[in-house]
């Protein structure tokens, strides 16, 4: 990295903690407002209370990251245009197109830190907000939680479950199918009342097994399988969360599994790919503060047109993911519209900013 490299890139991290920190304090100090009420009804200390706004800090950081590198290369190129510093790089022979081509790598390094933010630390920053949230704020302690409509398949058997306890490893209103091989006939047909569930041995009871062919049933006091399914992992599993929100890795699996079942799966294809394309929107938000730079030289003018740009992306952006969610376009252009279009219309301004200097440094061919 040279020194021209050195100092932009310096200048840029400067803009964006200030932004970073200001855009952090403004998101926290509203959702302080919003959920003090309920911290001071539960009783919670400030302990707990600080925790759970620390590790939402991530998640705050990649939802308004890209928003916050638009304003800091605004900035950033607005002061640099005030102070002759454009002018005078363009002297000393460095061309706009090299000042393009930094600011498009440096956004590709953001875009890799957006997406690690967004995915990794973000998403177990959100687990542990909304662990602090439903067991201690709204009392929904581990034992006590009541997960509705359960099922899962094991070897042989398809089980559904009407209501589960996972903590006390109960569950009520069970029904089990014994399927074949190949999974084209079933065999039995086994309800049960109640169940209760260890690793490796369920137990039924108020037990009715029905012969599909015969339409005969035999009521059982009881009956044990060799289940291996632990009922506790589905605590991992929040009935009121949105698959979507999910890492890419376990959406991935999420939708391999529903697509298995024949489930229509375009909303969550969507969103996966939606994760992708909001990382790099950052790359997006650089074309969009260069093509800025190109039009005016007035910070403050392009710091209000950066924020109007900014609320017209996201408009965009979830058009084009409702749509793609709804099959009204496919999954991959419904998430990435957003970034096409602004991209590619800045892109051209850019364009033909730069032509006339690669046209003249291009050589001419020879007669």
């Amino acid at each position: 990295m040279g020194t021209l490299d050195k100092y932009l890139a310096r200048q840029n991290l400067s803009a964006m903690l200030t932004c970073l920190g200001i855009g952090v304090g403004l998101y926290l100090l509203s959702d302080v407002f919003d959920r003090l009420d309920d911290f001071l009804e539960a009783g919670l200390g400030l302990g707990t209370v600080v925790t759970y706004f620390l590790v939402k800090i991530p998640l705050i950081v990649s939802q308004i990251l890209p928003a916050v590198f638009l304003v800091s290369m605004v900035i950033q190129l607005g002061m640099m245009a005030r102070s002759r510093e454009l002018l005078a790089l363009r002297a000393g022979g460095v061309t706009f197109g090299r000042l393009c081509a930094f600011f498009l790598v440096y956004a590709g390094a953001w875009c890799l830190a957006q997406l690690a933010v967004a995915q990794v630390v973000g998403v177990h920053g959100e687990a542990a907000a909304n662990r602090i949230w439903a067991e201690e704020v709204r009392q929904r302690k581990v034992e006590r939680m009541e997960l509705p409509n359960l099922w899962f398949r094991e070897g042989a058997y398809v089980v559904e479950l009407k209501r589960a306890w996972p903590g006390r490893g109960e569950a009520e209103g069970a029904m089990l199918l014994e399927v074949d091989p190949g999974g084209r006939s079933i065999h039995r047909i086994i309800t049960a009342e109640k169940a209760t569930a260890e690793p490796g041995e369920w137990s039924f009871s108020g037990v009715k097994v029905l012969d599909p062919v015969t339409f005969a049933y035999e009521p059982q006091a009881t009956l044990v399988l060799p289940l291996n399914q632990d009922l506790r992992s589905f605590l991992a599993i929040d009935p009121n969360v949105d698959p979507a929100s999910l890492p890419m890795w376990k959406l991935s699996g999420v939708m391999e599994r529903l697509a298995a079942s024949g489930s229509n799966v375009e909303r969550l294809r969507t969103a996966w790919h939606m994760k992708w394309s909001y990382a790099f929107s950052l790359a997006a938000m650089a074309l969009i503060a260069l093509a800025l730079a190109t039009l005016w030289e007035n910070v403050y003018l392009n710091l209000g047109l950066s924020l109007a740009l900014t609320f017209a992306y996201y408009a965009v952006f979830m058009l084009g993911v409702t749509a793609g969610q709804k099959g009204l376009l496919p999954a991959v252009l419904g998430a990435w519209l957003g970034n096409i279009l602004f991209a590619t219309l800045a892109g051209a301004r850019l364009w033909w900013v730069v032509r006339p200097t690669l046209a003249r440094r291009l050589p001419r061919p020879q007669r």
